[in-house]
């Protein structure tokens, strides 16, 4: 398997801050956001439903993000979502945390022992 049609597992904690990355750009459907997450991610990430969801219920429960309904452009009943005050901070919390360890990681791979 080449390493261009593997998928890429997130690791835990990533899907709720990409999340809270797309949702920046304004309210947006469960599909929406699993799309934007695969296309911004020039299509290496790909978002499993059954994860998705539960994210974003706990993301609603920890006040993060709120949820109404509304109607898709394809004229569907879907819950929109958005970014709350308290979740704009979390995102720069994380954020910064992602990356410190991104920046920790590449230092260890790239050292040459």
């Amino acid at each position: 398997m080449s390493a261009r049609s593997e998928r890429l597992a997130l690791l835990q904690g990533t899907l709720d801050v990409l999340i809270l990355r797309i949702l920046v750009f304004g309210p947006q459907h469960g599909q929406g956001i699993a799309r934007a997450i695969h296309q911004v991610s020039d299509r290496e990430l790909i978002v499993d439903h059954g994860a998705l969801y539960p994210a974003l219920q706990r993301l609603e429960d920890r006040g993060l993000i709120s949820a109404k309904w509304g109607t898709s452009s394809n004229n569907r009943r879907a819950r929109f979502y958005t970014l709350s005050r308290p979740g704009r901070q979390a995102l720069m919390r994380e954020t910064s945390r992602w990356e410190r360890m991104a920046t920790a990681v590449h230092r260890v791979l790239s050292h040459e022992f």
